[in-house]
C-alpha cells in the first residue's frame, strides 16, 4: 500500500486534488500561552481505519482533528477574484471534526490532520519535539516529526475588543429545540465557548430578536430575552433570561455586552420585531409596520431602557456595555437615523453607541460619534482623524482586502492581526459568528450543505463555526483568524520590550508598507513576520 504525507503549515489549504500549495515546515517559536497549529496532508491508495498516535512531552497539550471538505457554489464574487487561490465551485477543505485514536482514511485523495498545541502559561520554556505516527493495525505507516521553541515570555491577554454577531436564533434552528429551553440553554453555552475560541471576547445579545438579515416584512425565529408584559397600556419587563445570558457569557470568558440593534438595519425607519403579552394574548406587538421614531415606539424605549439600564447596573456590566442603533446607515437614510437616535440619545446617556458606518461625511456631521468604518474605507477615517479606531468586514471586503472567504489564501485571512497591530484599532466586528439562515433570512440552512447562504454571500461569510453533535466546532478558517489575533498580542509584548517605533521600522525595512489592501502576501511572507517578532522577542527578554 502507497502511503504519502507532508508536514504543513496551518496556512496550507490541502484540496481532493492535491493541487493546493504544501508548504512544508519542521520548527516554530511560539510564546507561552499560545496555541498552535500545523498539518499532516496525506494521501493512501486504499480505505482503512488508522490509529494516530503523538508521543511528545506535550502530549496532554496537543489535539487531532480532521480537515473536512463542505461545498461551495459561490467560493467568491465573478467579478472580484483578485489574489484568489481558486474561484471555481466545488469542495474546500474547511470544518475540523474531532479525531480519537482511531481515524478513517479514505483513498484516492489527499486530506489532512489539524495537529493544535495548546499551550499553558507556565509551560518551561525550551524546545519539545511532537511525533505524529500514524498506524495501519500495527504497521507504522508514518511518523512526522515537529520541534516547537517555546519562548521564555508569555502571550498576554487580548486588548482588542473583538465580537462577531452570534446568532442565538440559529442555534435553536438548526438543533431543533424550542427558544431558551434547557437544551437550548446548553448549546448556547457551548457555542459560546466556541465564540471564546476564535478570539471573541463581546457578544451580542438579543433583547429583542435583532433585526438583521431579514426580509423586510418577514420574520426570524423569536429570541427575546427580556419578557414584555402590556396591560391597559403600562409595560413591565421580566429580565430573568437577560440576567442568565449575560451570566453565562462571563462563565465562558465574554467580556463585553453587545446590545442587539435598537431600530430595524439598513436606515432605522422600523421597530425591531417586538412580542408581548398584551391583554392577555402572546403576540407581536413592534415590527416592520412600525415607525421607529414614532410616539408609540417612543413610549415603549421610554419604559424599557430605564429598566435595562438597572439591570446592567446590577449586574456590574455598564462599563462594557454597548448600544446599536441601526446597523449601515447610508447618506440617504441619515434623516431616519438621526431621528431613531434622538429618541434614546438621553437615556443611553453614557453608554456606548457603536454603528457600522464607512462613509466618512456622515462621521463629520457628528450624528454617530463611535462608528466602525469597513477595512477598505478605515484608512480614509485615521487620515482624517478617528481616534478610537474599529473597523469591520462582510461579504463587501474582498480581492486585495484580508478576508476569510473560503476563495482566499489563507494567509489573507491571517494578516489581519498584523494590519489590526499596525493601525492600532481597538474594536473589531464581523457579523457572521453562527448564522445558518439564507440571505435575508428566507429559510434555514444546512451548513455543511450551502456555506454561501443560497449564493448571496461568498463562502466563508456567514459563519465561522458549525454545529455538530451537541455543540460547535471550529473551521480551518477560524484557526487561522485566531492565529492572526496572536500575531498582534506578541507584538503587543515586543512593543513593551522595544517600543512600538522600532517594531514599525523593523516592519518597514523588512516587508515595505503594511496597509490594509497592501501587505506582503504568501504564506511564507506571513511566516516571516511572525518569525521577525519572535526573534526580537527571543533577542529582548
Amino acid at each position: 500500500m502507497e502511503f504519502q504525507t507532508k508536514q504543513i503549515s496551518s496556512l496550507s489549504k490541502v484540496y481532493l486534488d492535491g493541487k493546493g500549495e504544501f508548504y512544508e515546515i519542521k520548527k516554530e517559536k511560539v510564546l507561552k500561552g499560545e496555541r498552535f497549529s500545523y498539518q499532516i496532508a496525506y494521501k493512501a491508495d486504499e480505505r482503512f481505519t488508522s490509529t494516530v498516535k503523538i508521543e511528545s512531552e506535550l502530549e496532554k497539550y496537543v489535539s487531532v482533528r480532521a480537515v473536512g471538505n463542505v461545498p461551495s457554489e459561490l467560493p467568491c464574487y465573478p467579478d472580484k477574484t483578485l489574489f484568489a487561490e481558486r474561484t471555481e465551485p466545488g469542495l474546500f477543505p474547511d470544518v475540523l471534526f474531532p479525531v480519537g485514536q482511531h481515524h478513517f482514511i479514505k483513498p484516492g485523495n489527499w486530506y489532512a490532520l489539524w495537529i493544535t498545541v495548546d499551550l499553558p502559561c507556565d509551560i518551561e520554556a525550551g524546545k519539545y519535539d511532537i511525533k505524529v505516527k500514524i498506524y495501519k493495525e500495527d504497521e507504522e505507516l508514518s511518523a512526522s516529526k515537529f520541534t516547537l521553541t517555546v519562548i521564555d515570555a508569555v502571550l498576554p491577554e487580548q486588548t482588542l475588543i473583538n465580537t462577531e454577531w452570534f446568532h442565538a436564533d440559529c442555534i435553536a434552528d438548526y438543533f431543533g429545540v424550542p427558544v431558551f429551553s434547557e437544551e437550548h440553554w446548553a448549546l448556547i453555552e457551548k457555542f459560546m465557548d466556541a465564540f471564546v475560541s476564535c478570539g471573541n471576547n463581546m457578544i451580542l445579545t438579543p433583547v429583542f430578536t435583532p433585526p438583521l438579515d431579514t426580509e423586510i416584512g418577514g420574520e426570524r425565529t423569536t429570541v427575546q430575552l427580556v419578557d414584555v408584559k402590556k396591560e391597559k397600556g403600562s409595560y413591565n419587563f421580566d429580565f430573568d433570561k437577560f440576567r442568565r445570558w449575560v451570566k453565562t457569557a462571563k462563565k465562558c470568558g465574554i467580556k463585553y455586552v453587545e446590545i442587539s440593534h435598537l431600530f430595524s438595519q439598513w436606515g432605522a425607519f422600523a421597530a425591531p420585531k417586538i412580542m408581548a403579552e398584551a391583554d392577555g394574548e402572546y403576540k407581536r406587538i413592534f415590527g416592520w409596520e412600525t415607525e421607529a421614531a414614532g410616539e408609540e415606539y417612543s413610549e415603549f424605549l421610554r419604559a424599557f431602557l430605564p429598566e435595562l439600564i438597572k439591570v446592567i447596573d446590577e449586574l456590574e456590566i455598564k462599563d462594557v456595555t454597548y448600544f446599536h442603533i441601526s446597523d449601515e446607515p447610508s447618506e440617504q437614510q441619515i434623516e431616519s437615523y438621526s431621528k431613531a437616535k434622538d429618541v434614546v440619545a438621553d437615556m443611553l446617556g453614557d453608554f456606548t453607541v457603536i454603528d457600522a458606518l464607512s462613509e466618512y461625511e456622515i462621521f463629520e456631521k457628528g450624528i454617530i460619534k463611535q462608528p466602525i468604518p469597513s477595512t477598505a474605507s478605515v484608512e480614509e477615517f485615521i487620515e482624517k482623524g478617528f481616534d478610537n479606531r474599529w473597523t469591520y468586514y462582510c461579504c463587501g471586503q474582498g480581492e486585495d482586502l484580508s478576508n476569510r472567504f473560503f476563495s482566499m489564501p489563507l494567509s489573507a485571512t491571517r494578516i489581519l492581526g498584523t494590519q489590526l497591530y499596525v493601525y492600532e484599532i481597538k474594536g473589531f466586528l464581523q457579523w457572521g459568528f453562527n448564522f445558518y439562515n439564507s440571505a435575508k433570512s428566507l429559510r434555514h440552512i444546512n451548513p455543511y450543505e450551502v456555506t454561501d447562504a443560497d449564493c448571496a454571500f461568498p463562502s466563508g461569510d456567514s459563519f465561522l463555526v458549525y454545529p455538530y453533535e451537541n455543540g460547535a466546532v471550529m473551521s480551518v478558517r477560524g484557526e487561522v483568524f485566531f492565529e492572526g489575533l496572536q500575531d498582534m498580542r506578541a507584538m503587543q509584548h515586543l512593543e513593551s520590550l522595544v517600543g512600538r517605533e522600532k517594531i514599525l521600522k523593523k516592519f518597514d525595512k523588512t516587508f515595505g508598507d503594511i496597509k490594509f489592501r497592501f501587505y506582503p502576501r504568501g504564506t511564507e511572507s506571513m511566516l516571516e513576520i511572525r518569525k521577525v517578532v519572535n526573534d526580537m522577542i527571543a533577542k529582548n527578554i
